[in-house]
């Protein structure tokens, strides 16, 4: 057996761990908690003109602001790492154990997820620490030091491209049911309709916030503005100011709160 056959034969092993498997769905409600928080802030833009960052960490700290809410966000950052190990194992060993350009496209986005987990899990010790852990000042800071060098406003916009890209993918990943390979739909009964319509309608809001977010990044290196590459925060209160935005962003965040209910039922039924 090969020095790489053996590695991946330990980290499925890994994968299998039951602790590993309770704290990931763990997170899988952690990570619906942030997204509820988050639509609430994008229905508190609409409505009122909040001030507050409405994306990931603005949730974040929402939460941390609460009673015993610095201990949630505590509890939250352990399943979100957890989270972020599983999908680690699973871009180690693949998710269906499929070989070809379907196993390497599980493998490269379970590695993505993985990053992303981990960063969420980041901003989250950020908000215990009491460190500023906006998402929003730190990609306008990342994008005026990158439009600043050489090709920077280009490589910009190839970011911007991807961004946008991802956006689209996940309204195409929604609308056509993708995520229901990952759940155990045998198990949901009567509930798998519901679910159903829960993630079509997250991951299309999620999707459209994305896609919006992309596109003004491209705008930000089109005209050397950074502070339109503001991230999702910047994507919302964008939609809000068109014609019916407000009514407009209040969908999307319609959406964005399916989602975070979509995550709990995750935690239920997603194969781990």
């Amino acid at each position: 057996m090969s020095a790489t056959q053996q590695a991946r034969n330990t980290a499925s092993r890994a994968a299998q761990s039951k602790p590993l498997e309770y704290l990931a769905r763990g997170g899988f409600i952690g990570y619906g908690i942030i997204h509820l928080l988050f639509a609430w802030l994008a229905l508190q833009i609409a409505f009122t003109g909040s001030g507050k960052e409405s994306d990931q960490s603005g949730a974040l700290q929402k939460l941390a602001e609460q009673s015993f809410g610095k201990t949630l966000v505590i509890l939250i950052i352990v399943g979100l790492v957890a989270m972020a190990i599983w999908q680690a194992f699973e871009a180690a060993v693949g998710e269906s154990g499929q070989t070809g350009r379907t196993g390497t496209a599980e493998r490269v986005v379970s590695g993505c997820r993985a990053v992303l987990y981990a960063y969420f899990a980041y901003l989250g010790y950020k908000v215990v620490k009491g460190v500023s852990s906006s998402q929003a000042d730190s990609q306008q800071k990342a994008t005026s030091k990158l439009m600043d060098a050489s090709g920077g406003r280009f490589l910009v916009a190839l970011i911007g491209l991807v961004v946008l890209g991802i956006g689209v993918g996940l309204v195409v990943y929604g609308v056509t049911k993708k995520f229901e390979k990952h759940l155990n739909t045998a198990q949901m009964g009567h509930l798998r309709q519901t679910i159903r319509r829960l993630g079509v309608a997250g991951y299309a809001a999620k999707g459209t916030a994305y896609a919006i977010a992309g596109g003004l990044i491209v705008a930000a290196a089109v005209t050397y503005d950074p502070e339109k590459a503001r991230g999702l925060d910047a994507a919302l209160r964008t939609l809000a100011e068109q014609s019916y935005g407000k009514w407009l962003l209040a969908l999307v965040a319609l959406g964005i709160a399916a989602y975070g209910v979509y995550c709990f039922f995750q935690a239920r039924y997603r194969k781990v």
